[in-house]
């Protein structure tokens, strides 16, 4: 378990203190500071959400970080939700800022837990967050279930091969090893694990200007997505940017369409997309 600290005492005391917010006050909070940058209402709609963040941050305390390290960065994700939220769309913030709090948390975990466990796909992520919940569910029905075949139940559960599932539990399972270690016993080596470690990653100004590119793809795709129908936004949501894709059948059958239908709007809502796109790299220019 995370250590307690007098830092999360105070936030807490200070979350239990904010007003909670009917949908008006929040609508106008959020209006404000989308509008007008006040940030008066910025620290207003995020104060009355800590109570949010903090119930969250204790989900994740049993991987043994500090509670006030969790909170910090729950609240970057809530500040991400407040500079992305749109009141217009008549949801109520906490259920927005969820996903942000939630995925900011996960990515603090991945980050920290260990440079050799956390895997980086959605698939891993999960398998990673949500092994030991499985496990434990699984032996409780049936407490002589093996290794194997718990492994076999959380690998269908999860939509990822039982090996995957055995090496990230020998992962989450082994202690870590120091960087600062010796490679060997020979006290004259003098040679790290640190003095091993070669990255081939992007160096900071490629991954700050991959960041950027894929903002203003992310936003042009929005834009883009805007001139079409509900139906045919529907359609493109589900079989192109969803992470696991519906197949034709799938979405006539959600919609009560044919699948030959649905993959004649398809077909339309992508090139109107198309169009869409090639038109705001005119008017850009």
């Amino acid at each position: 378990m995370g250590r307690f600290d007098p830092d999360s005492a105070w936030i807490m005391r200070a979350a239990r203190a904010a007003p909670y917010l009917e949908r008006d006050e929040e609508r106008e909070l959020a209006e404000r500071w989308r509008d007008l940058h006040d940030q008066s209402a910025l620290h207003a709609i995020t104060q009355a959400h800590m109570r949010l963040v903090i119930s969250t941050a204790g989900r994740f305390r049993h991987y043994g970080f500090p509670l006030s390290d969790l909170i910090q960065e729950g609240h970057v994700g809530l500040l991400e939700a407040a500079s992305r939220f749109d009141p217009a769309r008549e949801v109520r913030f906490s259920t927005y800022a969820s996903w942000w709090i939630r995925a900011s948390m996960q990515d603090f975990v991945l980050r920290n837990w260990s440079i050799v466990r956390g895997g980086t796909s959605s698939a891993q992520k999960a398998l990673f967050f949500n092994l030991r919940a499985l496990r434990a569910k699984i032996l409780r029905n049936d407490q002589a279930a093996t290794d194997d075949e718990v492994y076999r139940q959380i690998a269908q559960a999860i939509g990822v091969s039982k090996a995957d599932v055995t090496v990230m539990a020998s992962r989450l399972s082994a202690p870590d090893a120091s960087l600062n270690a010796p490679v060997s016993d020979d006290e004259d080596n003098g040679v790290e694990r640190m003095d091993l470690l070669i990255s081939d990653a992007p160096l900071p100004d490629q991954l700050a200007q991959d960041s950027i590119d894929g903002e203003v793809l992310s936003h042009r795709l929005a834009v883009a997505l805007e001139t079409l129908s509900d139906r045919e936004r529907r359609i493109v949501e589900v079989r192109r940017l969803a992470e696991d894709a519906a197949t034709l059948e799938e979405v006539g059958v959600m919609m009560g369409i044919s699948k030959e239908r649905v993959r004649q709007i398809e077909v339309r809502a992508l090139e109107k997309l198309r169009d869409a796109m090639i038109g705001q790299d005119g008017a850009a220019s």
